[in-house]
């Protein structure tokens, strides 16, 4: 496999070859306002309604939440409450399955991103990267990649970490990166298993400082949160967001 170089230069912390995971768990764990600025405040339910959407959002301002992610069909929503807020607008695309055409990933994350998405989560073509495509996997990654990053947002790529070998899960992670990610991410919530703190050091021990490490799926406690963070996560995604916070002292 040819390598593909990143697409942009991206303006974060991860500029180097190593992430402090205890330091960054021990700074974010210092209170409900630092810990809520890392979690992705999430509603991806087939079956939510514009008013828990609505809902979500009011406790993404509420809590400063790192942003409301939510399915494609709800941005528009999410984007006029959140409107002058300054929380962004988080969407998932290839959702949740990793099986949409190329076009479609393109197509989803451009007329996504004009409708105000701030931030994109894609997750991997699961079936071309566990049958060893790993070209194919790198250019659909690198298409969404380019389109996320022409528009100013930061792509995160779930690996559904619950369907891969470790082999796998090595293979996938160092694909996304050099195809363009901003962000490994575990689990979409909808397969067989969520987030585990070795996967986690699995994908941070992949990234090093090259980018950050979402854990998401099964997320519902402090103690699982600080689970994550300790083993290199630097985002969080959860539903349970207001009830982590809330353990750690918010009302």
């Amino acid at each position: 496999m040819t390598a593909i170089a990143p697409v942009r230069e991206v303006d974060t912390e991860f500029d180097n070859g190593s992430f402090d995971s205890a330091a960054f768990a021990r700074q974010t764990l210092s209170s409900w306002q630092t810990l809520a600025a890392v979690i992705d405040h999430t509603l991806l339910k087939p079956e939510a309604t514009r008013e828990q959407i609505e809902s979500l959002c009011d406790e993404a301002i509420r809590y400063r939440f790192a942003c409301a992610m939510v399915n494609p069909i709800w941005v528009s929503t999410a984007v006029s409450v959140l409107s002058g807020t300054g929380i962004p607008v988080g969407v998932v695309i290839g959702f949740p399955l990793g099986a949409s055409l190329v076009s479609t990933l393109r197509q989803e994350a451009a007329a996504l991103t004009r409708l105000g998405a701030s931030e994109l989560d894609m997750v991997i073509p699961i079936g071309l990267l566990k049958s060893g495509n790993h070209h194919a996997v790198e250019h659909a990654v690198h298409a969404a990649a380019t389109v996320a990053h022409h528009h100013g947002a930061p792509l995160k790529v779930i690996l559904e970490t619950a369907l891969l070998t470790v082999e796998e899960k090595i293979r996938g992670a160092e694909i996304a990166i050099q195809a363009g990610a901003d962000f490994l991410k575990t689990s979409t919530g909808f397969a067989s298993g969520g987030a585990t703190a070795a996967d986690v050091a699995l994908l941070r021990g992949v990234a090093g400082g090259r980018c950050g490490v979402k854990a998401a799926g099964g997320i519902r406690t402090l103690a699982d949160a600080r689970a994550m963070l300790e083993a290199g996560a630097n985002r969080i995604g959860a539903s349970a967001s207001v009830a982590m916070v809330r353990e750690l002292g918010a009302e």
